[in-house]
């Protein structure tokens, strides 16, 4: 067994357009962004027109409930034979690097395909590659049938791999200057500038994969996480767009009886990105409770008694800096009343992450009480407003960290849905790369 199947990768033929096609029309943003702001996807629209582009061969997720959505499914797999059948697309043989601004940092990645092979994203998976969340299995028929039947595959997904030392990167970085050029140009919609430059000399290809390899290295796993079980390690963690990976799985899942492994759908393309990698932040997301009764306080401290302790704060400032104090023992989340602010401190956590130890009480109180839901979110602003409703609750969450991530995922197996935010909507992956499935 080579490296490269040992780790779940495949050296991919990627499609990209010809030269005469203007690649800030042909490239577009990731379907599932701006669903409640379809004037965006109004303006793509008017940009692009007849152009070749990525916006006809996809089906923004805005539009998931139009009543034309087969007719908008089916032109778009026509599209896809139409680019295939008059040589609009050209192939490319290897990965791709791939430099993009993302704020005011440059994010990095890797183009390559993986091995659905070697994923799983169920609950108390221990495949190579995980989900980092639970996926909600209500989410993937309607992305099925976009893929079912499609000729090609457009990725959105990014998947995450740990390399604090930046051991893959490194040695490509320093030869970028003699790897020919994929793309070079301003996304549409102030999006930033993205490059792609070509790895195609096999000698290359090699490195960049023993490189990732390397990562398993027993030793070095150990570093990173402990003393934890490495009979089935974890390689890669789905950063962005587990349900479109988890789409592909399940369609592979689908054609395997009947065409055998050796079919390129068993493989999905995919941008790996190091999770040390200056551009990426994780926003924690905090929860609103609503519509709860007097006795949701007292039924939270029972819950986790006599491993929880509650202390007062006079503000919302005083609550998250204990919230946030790294020097203090325990699990720490900050509560907000209509009435004060709270720290609550779990002296005995069941999980390895804050949000985890909490989120299963609550999930157990919406159980019991259909009365009350639950909302996810962002600001810190909107959070003190709702949770000093009258009948809700708030929760302040602390972000989680990159030294963190992956031995949660290893310990506790995909974290709670909704927790953390990876950069802002401007900032996810466009379509640009394609590759055959059919």
């Amino acid at each position: 067994m080579t490296n490269a199947e040992k780790i779940g990768i495949e050296i991919p033929e990627i499609l990209l357009p010809r030269k005469d096609v203007d690649l800030q029309k042909w490239a577009v943003i990731a379907c599932d962004q701006f669903t409640s702001q379809p004037e965006y996807w109004e303006r793509v629209s008017k940009l692009v027109g007849d152009a070749p582009s990525t916006y006809h061969l996809i089906l923004p997720e805005a539009w998931l409930s139009r009543p034309d959505k087969a007719e908008r499914i089916a032109y778009s797999q026509a599209k896809m034979r139409e680019y295939l059948n008059t040589g609009l697309l050209e192939p490319h043989k290897g990965f791709i690097l791939v430099e993009r601004s993302v704020g005011n940092s440059i994010q990095t990645g890797l183009v390559v395909a993986v091995d659905l092979e070697t994923y799983n994203f169920n609950k108390g998976a221990q495949s190579l590659i995980r989900a980092t969340e639970g996926t909600i299995l209500d989410r993937l028929p309607p992305r099925m049938q976009v893929r079912r039947g499609a000729p090609l595959e457009l990725p959105h997904i990014l998947v995450l791999y740990d390399d604090p030392e930046f051991s893959v990167l490194k040695p490509l970085l320093k030869q970028k200057g003699s790897l020919p050029l994929a793309y070079d140009f301003d996304l549409m919609e102030g999006s930033g500038h993205i490059t792609g430059h070509f790895i195609e000399d096999p000698q290359t290809l090699d490195s960049v994969i023993d490189h990732i390899a390397g990562l398993l290295d027993p030793e070095k796993y150990r570093e990173r996480y402990g003393d934890v079980d490495q009979t089935h390690p974890l390689l890669f963690a789905v950063g962005d767009g587990n349900h479109s990976l988890a789409t592909a799985k399940s369609i592979w899942e689908e054609l395997k009886p009947t065409v055998g492994m050796n079919h390129p759908a068993r493989y999905a393309l995919v941008e790996l990105v190091n999770l040390h990698d200056p551009s990426l932040t994780f926003e924690p997301i905090h929860r609103v409770m609503f519509n709860v009764d007097k006795e949701f306080h007292q039924a939270l401290l029972a819950y986790y008694e006599p491993d929880i302790l509650e202390n007062p704060a006079a503000t919302f400032e005083d609550m998250k800096d204990a919230v946030l104090d790294e020097t203090r023992s325990g699990q720490r989340v900050g509560m907000i009343t209509p009435e004060m602010y709270h720290v609550i401190k779990f002296e005995n956590p069941i999980h390895n992450l804050p949000v985890g130890t909490l989120q299963e009480f609550l999930d157990k109180y919406l159980l019991d009480n259909p009365k009350s839901h639950i909302d996810y979110v962002h600001g810190e602003d909107v959070l003190v407003k709702l949770g000093a409703e009258s009948g809700n609750m708030g929760f302040y969450l602390p972000p989680i960290t990159k030294d963190n991530f992956f031995k949660s995922v290893i310990l506790d197996g995909s974290l709670p849905r909704k927790t953390f935010s990876m950069g802002h909507a401007r900032d996810k992956r466009f379509y640009l790369e394609s590759r055959r499935i059919m």
